[in-house]
This record gives structure tokens, C-alpha cells and sequence, in this order.
């Protein structure tokens, strides 16, 4: 990044905040994942898979939706990377990515929601 002198010096170590500012892919790909858990139906499917490895039918009849809507929101969680599926049969089975974004993202919703992860319920 070329260094320049802001218009206005308001006392800030700017070279120390450019220095860790992050880049653009970095960014993008941070706000692409984040908009994919923008959606109240994703996000609680998100959340459950954070904590349970479940079929479409199971995760349907949890989060009160369609199969066919569940599938729609499970596609896109997995082509942001976010869930994992495998296959059993005849039947798939979706989890979280065991990835530090999944894990992160996963935090902050407990901590913004203020929900209680079903792991500290013991």
C-alpha cells in the first residue's frame, strides 16, 4: 500500500493501523461469510450444525422449516465453506467446517445472542 500523510493528523499511530489493516480479499472473503449467516433461518441452522452432525429431515423438523428450503440453505452455508457434508448411504449428513472462521463465527454468535452453548448446559 502506498504511504501517504492523511489530510488530517488527529494524533493516531497511522502507520502502525495501515501496517494491520487488512486487505481486500482478506475482507471479502470475512464479509461474504458473514452475509451468509445474514439470513435468521441460515443463521439457526448455522448454530445447530455448530453443535450436532444432522440429516436434512432431522434439521427440518427442528428449525420448523421444508426439506427443500433446509436444502437450499444448506447449499449455500456449504459453497461459503462453512458446513461439510458426508454421505452415509443414502442419506448426507452436514456438521460445521472445522475451520477457524466456522469456530469464530460460531463464538460470536453465542456471545451476541447471548445463548448458552449446549456443551456448557452439563
Amino acid at each position: 500500500m502506498k504511504e501517504h500523510n492523511l489530510p488530517h493528523d488527529h494524533g493516531h499511530n497511522e502507520e502502525k493501523i495501515r501496517k494491520h489493516l487488512p486487505g481486500e480479499a482478506e475482507i471479502a472473503g470475512v464479509s461474504e461469510a458473514m452475509k451468509q449467516l445474514g439470513d435468521p433461518s441460515r443463521l439457526r441452522i448455522f448454530w445447530l450444525l455448530c453443535h450436532c452432525e444432522e440429516c436434512v429431515l432431522n434439521i427440518a423438523a427442528i428449525v420448523n422449516m421444508t426439506s427443500p428450503a433446509v436444502s437450499h440453505h444448506l447449499r449455500i452455508l456449504k459453497s461459503s465453506g462453512l458446513i461439510v457434508s458426508r454421505r452415509d448411504g443414502k442419506e448426507m449428513y452436514y456438521k460445521t467446517a472445522d475451520t477457524e472462521l466456522a469456530q469464530m463465527l460460531h463464538h460470536m454468535i453465542e456471545k451476541l445472542g447471548k445463548i448458552t452453548c449446549p456443551e456448557d448446559d452439563a
